[in-house]
């Protein structure tokens, strides 16, 4: 685990001496330089304590490197074409089971020419434009600020039917583990 290394980094990036540490915990300077080595472990008692002292939580304190935030700046995302002409795709994050897609459906595009249902339970908030919606028996034309959600699995599409290309921020869900590499 990376809990010394964790608390080194978030001490150095705050300017807290250990001393300071130290004072603020009862610590001794010997124990702390262990613990930021990773050569023993605190207590949960210890590293409440700690955490207080740096201003964070314990929770905080053990997340892993690819469990922190992620900040993927608009210039940096992964621009992907879906295969479907007038269709662009941006990745703008995701987690192990979570996903968040850009879209942007041109005047006339569509998610597919026939209904298609995959893994998991999809978010849709349209930023600008609008698209018409269909799953099952029921459709919906929606417009800037509008959500809609659904259980991905129940074959669905969605169009572009309006005059002006369509902005659609997407978040689907997946019992499956997704890779969280870098995108």
């Amino acid at each position: 685990m990376e809990l010394g290394s964790n608390i080194r980094a978030i001490r150095k990036r705050k300017g807290i001496t250990i001393a300071a540490i130290c004072a603020a915990t009862g610590l001794s300077q010997g124990f702390m330089s262990q613990v930021e080595n990773d050569k023993t472990s605190p207590s949960i008692a210890t590293l409440e304590q700690i955490a207080i002292a740096l201003d964070v939580s314990v929770a905080y304190l053990l997340l892993k490197k690819e469990e922190r935030m992620e900040v993927i700046r608009k210039s940096e995302r992964q621009q992907l074409s879906g295969g479907k002409p007038q269709i662009n795709l941006a990745h703008v994050g995701r987690t192990p089971h979570l996903r968040m897609t850009l879209i942007e459906l041109a005047p006339g595009s569509a998610s597919g020419d026939e209904p298609h249902a995959h893994e998991g339970e999809e978010i849709h908030m349209i930023v600008s434009g609008s698209v018409t919606a269909k799953q099952g028996e029921d459709q919906f034309t929606l417009y800037e600020g509008d959500t809609f959600s659904w259980n991905a699995s129940v074959p669905h599409r969605v169009w572009n039917d309006g005059d002006t290309p369509a902005v659609v921020l997407i978040a689907v869900y997946t019992e499956t583990e997704r890779n969280v590499e870098p995108i």
